[in-house]
């Protein structure tokens, strides 16, 4: 996507939610397809420091903390250089607080001498309900307080961020004109955004601009079964089976019986995600980006009839899968494209239910679990199954209801890999 690598930088107190973006930022770039990965300087410390005594570690006048803090965040910023420069990365992200313009200097230094453009992300937060959830959260769960109760760490970690309260120095529009970056202040309620030079800092500032921290939950499911789905043939627009259509009653008493807070119904523009949604008994939204992958010249056929007619085709599918293209079709890596606006909505909203297709569930399912490139085209997604996603502070809690509808199953496991085949089709 570029030959110039680019470093993210995270800037602001503790507990202002750098490790969320951090995190988040991570999984919506690998699942686009900018290969992309975090570089944590508290695990750096923790790993250096096997035991956290107390907040004094952070005080700005312990000359041994600081020493330590400087040498874990240049370790931290060599694994950049080396992921960046040797492992064929693209993107670093460096979280840390990174709260003084002296720190700050010495990172762009850093990149200047590597040719890595720096882009920086601050999140000032002045709300003391959302700053103490972070920590109740958040917090709780550090290796630092597993021996802590609550109130300990509670305490230990208010004296943490004061420590690094009366050095801050926040990024300025004046003084810090020439860099790039984005302010978030009060978890989305305002942005600044400042000198945006690139696509892959574009993409960042449209994402961070779309994502928001209020709970709720997405559901994910496929369409009933169709009658393609029983003859075993893939693609296609055929209407539900007579399971398919007991199955669409059963979601729409699951979903009356969930209660469910201004749900917002989505489904594709195929009639049997549509029939399924009717069943529902609520207004539902048709997105065209949520239709089943296009399979080309093999749509309504059995995989046996590929095997047969497009032998080639069928084993260089097995040997990659995710960027395997059907011919006049589509590729898994085409399909993450095509459902890139569906993720910025979905990010924007509340609680959703999506009713999708295999392929479909199986992107949008390995976004939120980050799953790999090489993972999703077998995540096993199927019929008459509800996924209930919930962020959580750092991932995504996942409850899966079999609705109690015999249907067909329509996974097929990854197969063994052929390397000869794999090297003669390369």
């Amino acid at each position: 996507m570029t030959n110039c690598p680019t470093l993210i930088v995270t800037v602001g107190l503790p507990a202002r939610g750098k490790t969320y973006i951090a995190k988040k930022l991570t999984r919506y770039l690998n699942w686009i397809g900018v290969p992309t990965k975090e570089f944590n300087v508290g695990q750096y410390r923790r790993e250096c420091l096997k035991i956290y005594k107390s907040f004094e570690f952070f005080r700005p006048d312990n000359n041994e903390g600081l020493k330590i803090r400087r040498q874990c965040a240049t370790s931290a910023l060599n694994d950049v250089r080396e992921y960046l420069r040797v492992e064929g990365g693209q993107v670093a992200v460096f979280d840390a607080t990174n709260t003084t313009r002296e720190r700050r200097e010495d990172i762009m230094k850093f990149a200047e001498q590597n040719s890595f453009r720096v882009f920086f992300v601050e999140s000032v937060c002045e709300d003391p309900d959302v700053i103490a959830q972070n920590i109740v959260q958040v917090k709780l769960g550090n290796p630092d307080y597993i021996h802590c109760n609550s109130e300990e760490a509670i305490e230990d970690f208010m004296k943490r961020i004061k420590c690094y309260e009366s050095s801050y120095q926040p990024l300025e529009e004046t003084l810090d004109r020439d860099l790039s970056y984005i302010k978030i202040m009060d978890v989305g309620r305002r942005y600044l955004v400042n000198r945006v030079v690139d696509h892959i800092q574009s993409r960042i500032v449209y994402y961070l601009m779309n994502i928001h921290i209020t709970p709720r939950s997405i559901y994910l499911c496929r369409h009933g079964e169709s009658d393609l789905n029983i003859k075993g043939r893939i693609g296609g627009d055929s209407a539900l089976s007579a399971r398919g259509k007991e199955f669409a009653k059963r979601l729409g008493k699951f979903i009356e019986e969930q209660d469910i807070k201004e749900l917002k119904v989505w489904t594709s523009q195929m009639k049997r995600t549509i029939q399924t949604a009717e069943g529902i008994g609520v207004p539902y939204e048709q997105w065209k980006a949520l239709n089943e992958i296009d399979a080309g010249v093999c749509e309504e056929m059995m995989y046996e009839e590929i095997q047969e007619n497009y032998p080639l085709e069928f084993a260089m599918r097995d040997q990659d899968k995710y960027r395997y293209r059907y011919p006049k079709g589509e590729s898994y890596e085409d399909l993450v494209q095509r459902l890139e606006p569906v993720i910025m909505e979905l990010e924007r909203q509340e609680n959703v239910l999506v009713v999708c297709h295999q392929a479909v569930m199986r992107c949008l399912l390995a976004y939120f679990l980050d799953k790999t490139a090489d993972e999703l085209p077998y995540l096993n997604c199927p019929l008459h199954t509800v996924l209930k996603l919930t962020p959580v502070a750092y991932g995504c809690k996942v409850e899966s209801v079999y609705l109690s509808v015999d249907a067909v199953n329509t996974h097929r496991d990854r197969p063994e890999v052929d390397f000869h085949l794999w090297f003669t089709l390369k």
